[in-house]
This record gives C-alpha cells, sequence and structure tokens, in this order.
C-alpha cells in the first residue's frame, strides 16, 4: 500500500491526492509535513510498520538536508511530497536550478575543516535510492528514499 502526502510545486494547480497542504519552503515546515504524514499513516494502519524513532529520525534530516541545499544552491523549494509504504519513504524536494549538486571538499589547503558542503554526503548515507530528474518547467526534483530498516 502506497501513501501520499503531495504539496504542489509553484504555479501548478493541486494534484488530488490522500492529503494536500499549503507547500512548505522551510526545512522546520518540511520536517513537520514529514512527521504528520507519517503520524496519520501510523494511526490509520493495524501495526506500526513505519519503522522506529531512529528511522524517522533519518528521514527527517534527510527531508531537512534536502530543503536547506533548495534554499541555498537551488533558488528556493518550489514543491515536496513525502510518499511511503512498508519498506520506506520517499522524499522528493523540489527547486528552481538545474544544476545537480556535488559533493564538496571538506577540507582547506592546510587541512582545516571548511563549514558547510555536509548536507548531500548526509543525504547519500542515509538514503538507499537518489533520484535527480530535470523538469520540463525548468528546475529539478531530488528524490531519496529511506528504508524503514536499517541496512
Amino acid at each position: 500500500m502506497l501513501v501520499e502526502h503531495r504539496t504542489p510545486p509553484v504555479g501548478t494547480a493541486p494534484t488530488p491526492s490522500r492529503l494536500t497542504r499549503s507547500r512548505p519552503c522551510t526545512p522546520a515546515e518540511v520536517r513537520e509535513e514529514v512527521r504528520n504524514a507519517l503520524a496519520e499513516a501510523r494511526r490509520s494502519r493495524r501495526h506500526n510498520a513505519l519503522g522506529g524513532d531512529e528511522i524517522i529520525g533519518d528521514a527527517l534530516l534527510v527531508a531537512s538536508e534536502l530543503t536547506t541545499n533548495a534554499m541555498l544552491h537551488g533558488g528556493g523549494v518550489t514543491g515536496f511530497e513525502v510518499t511511503f509504504d512498508d519498506e520506506d519513504v520517499r522524499l522528493s524536494v523540489y527547486d528552481r536550478s538545474q544544476e545537480f549538486p556535488a559533493p564538496k571538499q571538506h577540507t582547506g589547503e592546510r587541512g582545516f575543516m571548511r563549514p558547510g558542503g555536509h548536507g548531500w554526503p548526509i543525504v547519500c548515507r542515509l538514503a538507499r535510492d537518489i533520484t535527480i530528474s530535470e523538469l520540463r518547467t525548468g528546475g529539478k526534483r531530488i528524490t531519496a528514499v529511506v528504508p524503514f530498516t536499517r541496512r
């Protein structure tokens, strides 16, 4: 059973889905959307198959990092979706940029750690699959799949 919680990209009409809310734009708003969607799914199921608090924390962190990257490097968040089934949660963040994320060097020429550049490696570590899609209207969608069980 696939459950969807969608917010439409900017400039498009809402697509009918199980849950539709205003478009979240900040990491805190995205985390709240994920929490609400997972809580509703837990209430509607006979068992608690949506992972423990640690796994839900991973999903919240990935959603937050994708949103932060969209704000800092992608021209802002233009849409967000969270879908899940019994095995994993799929988090999609839309932004205005067509540039793909790239890992940054974390140390300077003297070997000292630099601030920033840690979000994308976190997403890559916690997600099982990551898909980046260019949008016909411009921008991109990054979808990260976070499993409900640890590898």
